[in-house]
């Protein structure tokens, strides 16, 4: 039977595709699909994303103040379980990951209240996981 949930596919830049696996493959524990010289795909959690050698177009380059923090305008990732979410952030910890926003808890007794950490892959892409303790605010207003 073919599974018929939306999936979302997100191509990005990098500049080193053997980096880019380690990160995406290793670390995060994404398996590898089809690739190419200059291209790889990666499940991100049932999600497909394609990181294409492309070094003139690599990183992020504007920030928006968001809860007291600088983030980056660019950016793409994950909302996790309550538990899932912690555990990443021990992992990613654990392996020495440097993050631009450290793993804490943004919108603290407000409607949004979520878990959340932004870290950098090694081309510069930024990426942000988060959580909600509860699914209903993740577009509560």
């Amino acid at each position: 039977m073919t599974d018929s949930r939306p999936r979302f596919h997100l191509a990005f830049p990098v500049d080193d595709l053997e980096a880019a696996r380690a990160f995406y493959g290793g670390l995060l524990g994404c398996p590898e699909g089809r690739s190419a010289p200059e291209w790889v795909d990666f499940d991100l959690y049932g999600h497909q994303i394609v990181a294409h050698l492309a070094p003139d177009e690599v990183g992020h380059r504007n920030h928006s103040p968001v809860d007291g923090h600088d983030v980056p305008v660019r950016h793409f990732g994950l909302i996790l379980g309550w538990d899932a979410w912690h555990a990443m952030a021990e992992k990613l910890k654990a392996a020495g990951v440097r993050f631009i926003i450290e793993p804490g808890i943004r919108f603290q007794g407000q409607v949004g209240e979520q878990a959340t950490m932004f870290l950098l892959d090694p081309s510069g892409n930024a990426l942000e996981f988060k959580a909600f303790k509860d699914d209903g605010m993740i577009f509560a207003r």
